[in-house]
């Protein structure tokens, strides 16, 4: 099954189109196979790719961490999904207290991506002091628009999660192949960023995630191909969260968006084989993780195809769907 899937992968690695990818996939019942090829690092040095070396997850860190934090916090009966952001974050807007929109959005509003906040700001070119950074995230009079899905929705419940804890998501317990950078092992180069003058390389990536410290709730996860297994097996069998807190990530509103994760639908970056009963999420540096709840099956594809740079085309878009597509014929043909 994994060979069929990866064929497309060599061909882009064979094209070079993206330096170098990790395929796994994981069943409900403990089947699991990877396939891994090309390069971990193209400059300054060529380095191999392994099965033990850590990508820059990205996005994925929506979904794995922080998401799972919020929903687990919910279990616990520490916040209410329904309740406003301000509940753990009461100086969000402080300066508007009677008439800032922001000091109205819940945390599923959050999660759902169905605020009016922007996509994305490049908050890191307003200064270095990561806590100085969080204080204009939670002052700033956003400009509003239509729901997008937005980065500045996980900076918030990052911040949410700091307040309701105490402590920083890197210090939230992590299974085995996840942890917030720099990785406890060989790491896979992403951008020769223009900002930091250097090849980033067991650093996370994303500018504003670096900026705000590593580890802001939109990005800054680190995992094996084994380690982002391990977690979607744990999905699958119900060992992460509750029931209840699984059916949210399951149920998408009309815009195909579920609690952190996305819903399967025509022409998505799963494939149009998925069932469903499908969730998944993709990460800017090129991984993405789907989990077939009808099936019981999960795959991930972790790349680095903004290695050394992302401002090429790297066919991502397409491969994603066609791994998840062969994925899944192979998987109903033994089945």
């Amino acid at each position: 099954m994994i060979d069929r899937a990866f064929e497309p992968v060599a061909a882009a690695l064979d094209a070079g189109r993206i330096p170098g990818a990790a395929l796994g996939v994981v069943s409900a019942d403990g089947m699991s196979a990877v396939r891994f090829a090309g390069m971990a690092a193209l400059v300054p040095e060529r380095e191999e790719l392994t099965r033990d070396h850590w990508f820059d997850l990205a996005s994925l860190s929506k979904v794995i961490a922080t998401t799972t934090m919020i929903l687990q916090l919910a279990e616990q009966g520490r916040l209410d999904l329904d309740r406003p952001l301000t509940d753990a974050i009461p100086d969000l807007r402080q300066y508007d207290v009677a008439g800032a929109a922001e000091r109205r959005l819940t945390f599923r509003d959050c999660l759902m991506h169905r605020s009016f906040l922007p996509a994305v700001e490049p908050i890191y070119t307003y200064g270095d002091d990561p806590a100085r950074l969080r204080a204009f995230v939670l002052q700033r009079e956003w400009r509003h628009g239509p729901p997008v899905y937005s980065d500045i929705n996980f900076i918030l419940l990052g911040i949410a999660i700091e307040r309701l804890t105490g402590a920083p998501l890197s210090d939230w317990p992590l299974d085995a192949g996840l942890s917030f950078g720099p990785p406890p092992g060989p790491a896979v180069a992403t951008e020769n960023c223009s900002w930091r003058g250097r090849v980033m390389k067991g650093e996370v990536h994303d500018e504003n995630a670096y900026a705000l410290g590593g580890a802001p709730g939109h990005a800054g996860l680190f995992g094996t191909v084994d380690g982002v297994l391990g977690f979607a097996h744990a999905m699958l069998r119900g060992e992460i969260l509750s029931p209840a807190m699984i059916a949210e990530v399951r149920t998408a509103n009309e815009r195909h968006r579920t609690c952190g994760w996305e819903r399967a639908f025509a022409g998505w970056h799963g494939g149009d084989a998925c069932s469903a009963d499908t969730i998944g999420h993709t990460g800017f540096t090129g991984t993405g993780l789907w989990i077939d709840f009808k099936r019981g099956l999960a795959w991930t594809l972790l790349t680095n195809r903004v290695h050394p740079t992302r401002h090429a085309d790297s066919g991502i878009t397409t491969l994603r769907p066609a791994v998840g597509e062969r994925i899944i014929s192979a998987w109903d043909e033994r089945t």
